[in-house]
């Protein structure tokens, strides 16, 4: 099946949501992308920063790129102001470096706060607690520079279907906790990146308004 044809068929069982899609292109090739933009497809993700780069150097200015990878604080240059939205804000260094950054730059950087809900020590992201804790500090609003627009979470890679739904619960549990503690006044804050190719479903329907597919798109 041809990538706009896959990507048509996403969107379908997307329809009755108000949920974005976010092409995860970070081993595509550009004429890959390419195909997707002429689909349609206007938001790609990518996490490699200098990969990131390349790509839109060479693609069409109006594509909406979302950096979805892990960001290590010295490659923050590369990404900021390039990147419509960081999901990967995964500390308090991490954060303050984008939001440096971006000060330096006269910007404000979009990111998400990414959230540790996997089974999975591997995975990257603040812990429920700590981001609790953060937040009642107000350290999230130390950071002028940025718009944090949400949270973001990955699933265990598990074939439990009922452990990945509780774990995408949990996060929107999470969301509304600190929604309405923190960001109450903030409408920006209003995203949850949550789902990918083999579990966007679940995510959909606990609540997820952005999805990440790279495998159902691109796999022909």
């Amino acid at each position: 099946m041809a990538i706009g044809e896959q990507l048509q068929q996403i969107k379908r069982t997307l329809a009755p949501a108000n949920v974005t899609l976010i092409a995860v292109s970070k081993t595509q090739s550009v004429a890959a992308i390419r195909e997707a933009y002429e689909a349609g497809q206007r938001r790609f993700g990518e996490s490699r920063p200098q990969a990131l780069c390349e790509k839109a150097a060479q693609l069409p200015a109006d594509i909406e790129w979302h950096f979805i990878g892990h960001l290590q604080t010295n490659k923050v240059k590369l990404v900021t102001g390039l990147a419509h939205t960081i999901h990967s804000g995964d500390s308090p260094k991490l954060l303050r470096a984008l939001n440096d950054e971006a000060g330096r730059r006269r910007h404000i950087q979009r990111c998400l706060l990414q959230v540790h809900i996997a089974q999975e020590a591997a995975k990257f992201g603040f812990m429920p607690d700590a981001l609790r804790r953060l937040s009642a500090e107000g350290f999230f609003t130390t950071l002028p520079h940025l718009q944090i627009a949400g949270l973001m979470g990955m699933a265990t890679f598990t074939d439990n279907m009922s452990q990945i739904r509780a774990e995408f619960r949990m996060l929107r549990r999470l969301f509304t906790e600190v929604k309405q503690t923190t960001f109450s006044d903030n409408p920006a804050f209003c995203e949850r990146s949550m789902g990918m190719s083999g579990d966007y479903t679940i995510a959909v329907e606990e609540g997820s308004t952005m999805i990440r597919i790279g495998t159902l798109l691109f796999t022909h």
